[in-house]
Order: structure tokens, then C-alpha cells, then sequence
């Protein structure tokens, strides 16, 4: 990126001043590498970002933000319904609710390597993966909408998992507001057998051990030790969620210059909050958020079953779970007022800071663990929100590593096969469905999650506690 153009406001925070078409600065958190290696279109996106009705304070990029659809992925904005703001579908993201939750399962490395190669085997059996992958549940048209009320909450009824994981998971496993009506038939004809499903692409299960320990107090807080191994599910909505994103595209690009919203690029397409259409599509985007909860849950419920085989007595108990692709109704202060705004994080991480009434009684005081997937073969990490991301960036901070190539170049430079060998050389175990994927998913086509999870901690969006270590990893 062109770094010319910006004004140096930190360590790791960079601003292009409001003007032109910008109603507010754009704001990018990255250290000078990371902003030497982000693609110039991030700042455009961005540029485009702060010039929709109604953004409040800034439109800010993270670390890993790299080129997306409309927004850029690692984007985040915050819009005043009150002041004309909109809500974008290009905002949100396709893969509504994507996301990752982390839990803990009392064993060590030393028990779990000679029976790594079973366990394996036994989540790779019980976990469906890859493109279309489909599940063994089937739901009806009453069930689908069911679920889509419902999340998790509704998962955990129906005997996949147990109540007190719902005290783990933002908006306690159901968000609010969802219209199921608003979701098209198309959509809900994709999802009815892909509940329970990892999906392709980035999508993963990894068994991990706690490799660093950064905080102890908080990693004690968050039942955190060395040694200790930890399983993190990273998944989505799957088709109902792109379903969705495509739907209310079309709707939004067709419904803009009838709201006098005059677009600086298609994918930008987005409705006033208080319109007919963002009403609509904000029921059906919180509907798509409850899919994603509820198919996380299913799959800790196979995760669980598979465990339990294989270690009869380890019950795994849930951390916590992140999504990263919303939009949110909340409150923050801005320009010293409190308001209602709806804040869009696009490849980005919610990020409590300690004390917010939100999060659970017992994770309070510590703040809200922040959940950063690597690429396959890399470090993931755990975070906690502080104190400043209020401030900086509406309690938001990164979700992962960042692409730094496109699956199609990552195929050309890589195979599947041989990352696997390698991976396997390394004490890391991939199971998937597909050696192609394997090779889009090649750890080196994504940036170092480690310099990018520096440089949040650096800037103040959250801290570190723990870097974990993949020893086994299910993709598709």
C-alpha cells in the first residue's frame, strides 16, 4: 500500500483525514510491514466505506484486512440509524456469522499423541467436510425456521449440546430479531441437509495444544495451561448464509438510487437502517447468524461424541465462541454521547473489554476471550478485549491471519499432497476431503498471523494470552 497518503497516529495506527467524498477519516491498524504488504485496494474499499450515510467516527481496517466484497475483510464501520446510516450486505460478508469457538478438554499432549492417529481418523468419519458437504440431519420447513428463530438455543433443545455452553457464545447462542419470513426459499433449500457440516475453503477443526503462554492471569481466568490441549471448530452459516448475501445484493443495488444513495461501486450496495429493505435484510442476516451458532454447536455435539470414543470420561467444555462476519445493534460512546448504532464487522472479532455487562459472569472481570485462527499449519492464538478497543475501534479487533494471495495462485505454487507430507513431518495431522483444498489453504498464502496478532496487541484491540499449535486439523 501507498502509505503517502497517511498520517502517522501510532505505533500501529495510520489515518487518511476526512475529504473529497470521505464524511469520516479512515482509520487502519497495521504495523509499517503489514501496511507495506496490504494491497492498495483495501484503502479504496475503505475510502468508499467512510463515505456511506450516517458512518459515525471512522471507517477502520485492521491488521489482517485485505481485499473484499464491497468492504474490505478485516473492515469495520459503525452507522446512526438516526442520521440516515444504512447496512450494507457487502458489509457483513457472504459467510454470515463465520466464525470460531474454542474448548477446553483437560488433556495433555502426552495423552493425546498415542492416540492421535485414531482420533483423526474418528473426526474425520464424524464431521462432515468439504464443498456441499452434507450432514445427517435433514430439517423440515417448520424445523428450518425453528433454527433460524433459535441458534444454538435451539440446537442445545434438541439434545446437541448442553445449556451452560449457551452462557459461552455471543447473545447467549441467539441473536435477536431474526425473521425466518425474510429468508428466500432458495436459501433455506441449501441449508436443509448441511446442518452439522465444516464446509471448504478456511473452514477447519483443530485439536491444539497451548504452546505460550502470554497472560497467565487471564489465561488462568479462562482455564488456560501449558501443555494443555483445546479444540477450535471454524465455520459458518454455509449456503443459507451466501444465500442470503446474494439475495439482498441484488435487492440493494436495484433499491439505491430510490433511497438517493449514490453508490462509489456496486458492491457497496446497502438500504437505510430504518427502510423497509434494511429492516428486511437485518431479519434475515440475524436469522443467517443464528445457522452459523446453531452448526457450530452441532459440531462440538460430533466433536464431543468423537472425543468421548476415544477418551471415554474427557468432556470438553466450551471457552468460548467468536463470530466475525455481522452487524450488530449496540451502544458506544461517541463524541462523548452514547448511541444506538449498528456496527459492521466484516472479518473482524467483537472484543469486550473487561467489565461489559455483556459477557459472562465468570470471563467479566478478564474481559471477552477474542479467538484468532491461523492458516492450516500455523500458530492460532487467544486474545482478550481491553480496555482502548472501545475507544479505538467500537470493541473490535482482527479474526485471523488475512489472505495474502488468492486460492488460484496458492494452487499454482502448491500441491495438496505435498503439504500434507510436510505438515505430517511436523507432527501435524490434515484429514480432507480434498488435496486441491489443502493447496488453496496453503499456510504460506496467508500473511503471518503471528506479526498480525503483534500488531492488535500493539495497538491496543487486545491483548495476548495464549498461542496454541495445531497437532490435528479436519478441512475440507
Amino acid at each position: 500500500m501507498d502509505k503517502s497518503v497517511l498520517q502517522r497516529r501510532g505505533p500501529c495506527k495510520w489515518e487518511l483525514p476526512a475529504g473529497e467524498s470521505r464524511r469520516v477519516p479512515v482509520v487502519i491498524f497495521a504495523t509499517e510491514e503489514l501496511l507495506e504488504e496490504m494491497d492498495q485496494k483495501v484503502l479504496e474499499q475503505a475510502s468508499n466505506v467512510a463515505s456511506l450515510p450516517g458512518i459515525q467516527k471512522a471507517s477502520f481496517a485492521m491488521p489482517d484486512a485485505h481485499w473484499g466484497y464491497g468492504f474490505p475483510i478485516g473492515g469495520v464501520a459503525a452507522f446512526d440509524p438516526e442520521e440516515g446510516g444504512v447496512v450494507s450486505a457487502g458489509g457483513v460478508g457472504f459467510d454470515i456469522s463465520c466464525g470460531v469457538r474454542t474448548l477446553l478438554t483437560g488433556l495433555k499432549k502426552k495423552d493425546l499423541l498415542p492416540k492421535a492417529e485414531i482420533l483423526a481418523d474418528k473426526l474425520f468419519e464424524v464431521i462432515p467436510a468439504g464443498v456441499g458437504s452434507r450432514g445427517k440431519i435433514r430439517l423440515s420447513p417448520k424445523e428450518m425456521d425453528q433454527m433460524l428463530l433459535g441458534g444454538a438455543r435451539w440446537a442445545v433443545e434438541q439434545g446437541w449440546g448442553r445449556p451452560e455452553d449457551l452462557e459461552r457464545i455471543e447473545e447467549k447462542g441467539c441473536m435477536p430479531g431474526a425473521c425466518p419470513d425474510a429468508v428466500s426459499p432458495e436459501a433455506k433449500k441449501r441449508q436443509e441437509a448441511e446442518m452439522g457440516t465444516l464446509g471448504s475453503g478456511n473452514h477447519y477443526l483443530e485439536v491444539q495444544e497451548v504452546a505460550e503462554i502470554y497472560d497467565p492471569e487471564i489465561a488462568k481466568k479462562f482455564g488456560l495451561e501449558l501443555g494443555d490441549i483445546v479444540v477450535s471448530i471454524h465455520c459458518g452459516s454455509r449456503g443459507l448464509g451466501h444465500q442470503i448475501g446474494t439475495d439482498f445484493l441484488k435487492k440493494m443495488v436495484s433499491a439505491a438510487a430510490s433511497y438517493g444513495i449514490q453508490l462509489p461501486e456496486r458492491e457497496l450496495a446497502c438500504a437505510p437502517l430504518q427502510s423497509p429493505l434494511g429492516r428486511e435484510y437485518l431479519g434475515a442476516m440475524r436469522a443467517g447468524i443464528n445457522c452459523a451458532l446453531a452448526n457450530r454447536q452441532i459440531l462440538t455435539h460430533l466433536a464431543r461424541k468423537a472425543f468421548e470414543e476415544i477418551f471415554p470420561g474427557v468432556e470438553l467444555v466450551l471457552l468460548y465462541d467468536v463470530s466475525h462476519n455481522t452487524c450488530k445493534e449496540e451502544v458506544h460512546e461517541i463524541n462523548g454521547k452514547k448511541k444506538r448504532v449498528f456496527v459492521h464487522r466484516k472479518g473482524a472479532t467483537r472484543a469486550l473489554g473487561p467489565g461489559h455487562p455483556d459477557l459472562p459472569k465468570d470471563l467479566r472481570e478478564a474481559g471477552q476471550p477474542v479467538l484468532i485462527g491461523g492458516s492450516m499449519g500455523t500458530h492460532s492464538y487467544i486474545l482478550v478485549g481491553t480496555d482502548t478497543s472501545e475507544e479505538l475501534a467500537f470493541s473490535s479487533a482482527i479474526h485471523g491471519a488475512g489472505r495474502a494471495m488468492s486460492r488460484h495462485q496458492a494452487t499454482k505454487l502448491w500441491k495438496g499432497r505435498e503439504i500434507i507430507r510436510e505438515l505430517a513431518e511436523r507432527g501435524i495431522l490434515v484429514r480432507s476431503v480434498s488435496e486441491r483444498g489443502v493447496a488453496e489453504e496453503a499456510p504460506k498464502a496467508y500473511k503471518d498471523v503471528s506479526l498480525v496478532v503483534e500488531a492488535a496487541h500493539r495497538a491496543g484491540l487486545a491483548k495476548k494470552v495464549a498461542r496454541l499449535d495445531p497437532l490435528i486439523c479436519v478441512k475440507g
